[in-house]
């Protein structure tokens, strides 16, 4: 078999407050293969963010505490040096932020601030770079790039601003993008627009790409798997259409029943009653219990660990499946129409 393009195992974040440890990710274990797109998805705060800010190095020094393994190619990024990362970040892993006014300097034309990244680390001289980086401008879709090229960030829309993003990501071709809620802010028609371009990058050079988001409806459009985070831990993991197609854990159903639609026909929408868990005081037993319309007694006392319920999907679930479908009558009266 061949060795994957990146590989998580069992990764654990903590990090130490006045207030007691949070632990922000806990035992996440996953895979990115070569031209496939990994979604990651869960509300704010389930974890999301970290696990690949953790990967990148691109926390606090000295902040959290970091266990695990973090493979790319084979070889572990967390045994390597900052001075090594930045070897690593922006020449083989590209990352996408999702606010491009903050990713982005004020100060600085945006054709600089691409062109940076290629003297940086190719060593190209100031003509060269500047002409990869309208090059880059250019792949992604950004009409007169040079003109764009020696413009200011606040000067460009916030679709062109989020495709110069793009464009400092791929400028020097890494093997993998990461793109940390990339339509944050978005209309729906530029939405689309990144999305698809992104697919298209991916396609195109055969990368892989890990799409993080809070919405289900975004992850649909480009994922090949996906990962479900609660409160720092996967609940469900398997392909898009596993996920999308038959959910078995009690939080994705509620993710997608909460989700309107234009089918008048379903009625109400269903919320997931209450709100996540402080990651410093976790419930005992299953994180989402105190949540989840279909709990049994075990749920408040067991942890439950992810169990395959097909060779493609896995999911951490005590409440046996056949228990588990989230319908309008199984929600407790007064959780909805809030």
């Amino acid at each position: 078999m061949s060795t994957p393009l990146l590989e998580i195992r069992g990764l654990s974040v903590r990090f130490r407050t006045p207030d007691g440890v949070v632990c922000a990710v806990d035992q996440l274990s996953c895979v990115v293969e070569r031209g496939q797109t990994l979604g990651v998805v869960g509300e704010s705060g389930s974890g999301k963010s970290v696990t690949f800010l953790a990967a990148l190095q691109l926390l606090p020094p000295g902040a959290a505490e970091i266990e695990g393994q973090i493979l790319l190619n084979g070889e572990n990024l967390l045994t390597r040096a900052p001075a090594q990362m930045q070897a690593v970040r922006g020449a083989r892993i590209g990352m996408i932020f999702q606010d491009p006014m903050s990713a982005l300097h004020p100060l600085m034309r945006v054709g600089d601030q691409i062109a940076e990244i290629v003297r940086t680390h190719a060593g190209a001289s100031r003509a060269k770079a500047h002409a990869r980086a309208v090059a880059a401008l250019r792949s992604v879709g950004i009409p007169n790039p040079d003109t764009r090229a020696r413009q200011y960030p606040h000067e460009l829309s916030g679709g062109m601003r989020q495709r110069v993003i793009i464009a400092m990501a791929i400028v020097l071709e890494p093997e993998l993008i990461i793109a940390d809620e990339p339509t944050t802010a978005l209309d729906t028609t530029v939405e689309a627009q990144i999305l698809e371009l992104i697919d298209e990058l991916k396609v195109r050079r055969g990368i892989g790409v890990v799409l993080v988001s809070h919405s289900l409806a975004t992850i649909s459009s480009v994922a090949d798997t996906v990962i479900v985070m609660y409160a720092g831990r996967v609940v469900e993991y398997g392909t898009a259409s596993d996920i999308f197609s038959d959910p078995t854990h009690p939080y994705t159903q509620g993710l997608l029943s909460s989700i309107p639609t234009i089918d008048h026909g379903r009625g109400h929408l269903v919320p997931i009653p209450g709100s996540p868990p402080s990651l410093i005081d976790l419930p005992a037993g299953c994180s989402f219990a105190p949540r989840c319309v279909a709990r049994i007694e075990m749920c408040t006392t067991e942890r439950p660990t992810l169990t395959a319920r097909t060779p493609t999907h896995v999911d951490a679930c005590l409440v046996p499946p056949s228990a588990r479908r989230i319908t309008p009558a199984s929600v407790p009266a007064g959780t909805g129409d809030q």
